[in-house]
């Protein structure tokens, strides 16, 4: 009889319990405090950052599974205040039957300061214990108050044997992976299909679905053409996806905007994160325009918040318009090299010592010693005051063309 499988392989392999779970064993290994908490049933609450696909959802499933408290999931994207206030509702009714409830919000950081803001009082009184995700870096996009309220966890990308051991997983689970079909994959095109999926599990099981679903004799072939299928040539995570953001890079800094139009629209449509692009905006700005056009930074970082408020498909003009603004305008990288100049003579000579005429004497001690003397305030020298602002060892360098 033919097996019916229900539902997409990746979710359908998702570990259930702490035992299953691949990777992170600087979080959820034996003895950690994470682990020891979920067995106790006093889990904290938390924020789970890392890539894609390296079990910041999976672990949240396995905490609902294994604890007694009521478990509910929302995704930022799709959810606000009104969706907060019927929760709490919720929470409020399980805490009068003794039991407690955990929130997960999926992409927390596309909650807005008013959504994050209203979770506080609910987090500080206990009603609720938060589990967020987050591909972001939460200093930047989770509220600090809501921050210091949560124990934030690393998530590190899969090393290749954990890779290599869900997919074996999956190949072999006859309940809900592929067992039943009997299928083969060769040692290359295992470790092609560990390799390209670069730490992201999720990627390795789609690869691997969509090889299954062709042949049951998986080759590297079989796995280069399935990985083509599942991200039009272009995997977010690997060695592709860096080819391509160079290649729009290398196009803007050339000044060609049909060509840095087409390698944006290959990573727009393939569901690159339009924060990622937007990022790399604002380091060219700087990088590659700098002072040649100072309002280029405004631009982008204009582009960046944008993409924040509306998200895709709405922001696919916007970091276009930012992109063509970037091509089209004059370059300079004096900034950058200069910069680096900077950096080299730092490593070089150490911490040189500030000079005393610059020190502040904020104590007696420091006045007798001569911190300040000599200091020459510039706005009654009109700023032409002759005054040597470097230490002693790098007495007149200058990296700057036009550096007086």
């Amino acid at each position: 009889m033919e097996t019916i499988y229900k539902g997409p392989l990746a979710d359908r392999m998702r570990p259930e319990t702490i035992e299953e779970f691949m990777g992170q064993d600087e979080i959820i290994g034996e003895k950690k405090l994470l682990r020891e908490a979920i067995k106790m049933d006093r889990v904290p609450s938390m924020i789970f950052w890392g890539p894609p696909g390296t079990g910041k959802t999976t672990l949240a499933f396995i905490i609902a599974k294994q604890t007694k408290s009521e478990f509910v999931r929302v995704s930022a994207v799709s959810s606000g205040l009104k969706d907060l206030r019927e929760i709490i509702e919720r929470a409020k009714v399980s805490q009068r039957l003794g039991k407690k409830t955990i929130l997960f919000i999926d992409e927390i950081h596309r909650w807005n300061k008013t959504q994050q803001d209203g979770l506080l009082p609910h987090i500080e009184s206990g009603l609720i214990t938060l589990i967020g995700a987050t591909t972001e870096n939460p200093s930047f996009e989770v509220r600090g108050a809501l921050l210091s309220r949560s124990r934030v966890f690393v998530f590190k990308q899969l090393d290749k044997d954990s890779i290599e051991k869900i997919i074996k997983r999956a190949l072999k689970d006859k309940k809900k992976g592929l067992g039943e079909m009997k299928m083969k994959i060769n040692k290359k095109a295992m470790d092609l299909l560990s390799n390209i999926s670069n730490g992201d599990a999720r990627i390795a099981i789609n690869i691997l679905e969509y090889a299954a679903s062709v042949s049951s004799n998986i080759d590297v072939e079989l796995i280069k053409e399935a990985t083509q299928k599942a991200a039009l040539m272009y995997d977010k995570n690997g060695e592709e996806h860096y080819n391509i953001i160079s290649a729009l890079h290398k196009s803007m800094r050339g000044s060609d905007a049909s060509a840095s139009l087409y390698w944006l629209a290959r990573m727009i449509e393939s569901g690159e994160d339009p924060l990622f692009i937007a990022r790399r905006l604002v380091r060219f700005a700087s990088e590659d325009i700098g002072l040649a056009n100072s309002r280029a930074l405004e631009q982008a970082v204009a582009a960046y918040q944008a993409c924040h408020f509306i998200g895709y498909p709405e922001c696919n003009v916007i970091l276009s318009q930012a992109v063509v603004y970037m091509a089209k305008c004059k370059k300079s990288n004096e900034l950058y090299m200069a910069y680096l100049k900077v950096a080299d003579d730092v490593r070089r000579y150490g911490n040189l010592p500030v000079p005393l005429h610059l020190r502040n004497a904020v104590s007696k001690l420091m006045d007798e010693v001569g911190y300040g003397k000599g200091y020459k305030y510039s706005p009654e020298f009109g700023y032409k005051e002759k005054q040597e602002y470097m230490p002693e060892k790098l007495k007149g360098r200058k990296y700057l063309k036009d550096d007086k």
